[in-house]
């Protein structure tokens, strides 16, 4: 079973949108587990401080690598080898691939950062992976956490109606995917394409790649790059 831990300062943003639709219905069927562990736990003193000023100055507050390091500590043993991910700004951009990755495995544990970020030092000392779903600034990383597992969490095997439906989707070959029609034949004056009509699969199945290629040469050309 694909079981995902989330350490967070706000715990009860958890399960959120994950708690319905398919991620939602695939959790009441056991199909994934979701646990969360909240960082304050283990803060210091009477406020259980969680975080300091930054070394050498500047503003906003960074995590204490102390207090992250011992909410890790206690709830992931070194035989658990699910990725360790950071949700962060600065990592590597989450693609399909690497999403198809993670689903096929056991798992994931999720830190959500908060503040300026979290010292590096726990990022190195506990083998945190940083991941970036975007190239923009959340508050903080659990609407990001959110977005990543229901990536994953749809991709899990009986979660999904048809098997095929996570085949032919954008990303999946580096392309965007093609436009979808269904009833009414006619919207509005704009009709679907004759071509889907036609009950061949082979002319469907072109003009469905050569949609592709359009949208992605005229919204992605990175993608054609690749």
């Amino acid at each position: 079973m694909f079981r995902a831990s989330v350490f967070t300062l706000y715990p009860d943003f958890f399960p959120g949108p994950l708690g319905q639709s398919l991620s939602g219905d695939a959790l009441q069927r056991g199909l994934w587990s979701l646990t969360t562990h909240n960082i304050r736990d283990h803060g210091l003193g009477r406020h259980k401080a969680v975080d300091d000023t930054p070394a050498g100055g500047g503003v906003g507050m960074v995590i204490r690598a102390d207090v992250l390091a011992a909410s890790l500590d206690e709830h992931l043993t070194a035989q658990d080898k699910r990725p360790r991910l950071l949700m962060s700004p600065r990592g590597k951009p989450l693609t399909q691939a690497r999403v198809r990755e993670l689903a096929s495995g056991e798992g994931v544990a999720i830190i959500c950062g908060r503040f300026e970020g979290v010292d590096e030092r726990v990022i190195e000392a506990r083998g945190l992976e940083e991941v970036s779903i975007g190239d923009y600034v959340l508050s903080g990383g659990e609407l990001a956490a959110m977005v990543l597992l229901d990536a994953c969490v749809r991709l899990i095997p009986g979660v999904m109606g048809k098997l095929e439906s996570g085949h032919d989707e954008s990303f999946e070959s580096d392309l965007l995917e093609y436009p979808h029609y269904t009833r009414p034949r006619d919207f509005e004056g704009r009709t679907i394409p004759d071509v889907l009509l036609s009950g061949d699969h082979a002319k469907i199945a072109k003009w469905r790649h050569e949609q592709s290629l359009a949208l992605t040469k005229a919204r992605r050309p990175d993608l054609l790059k690749k």
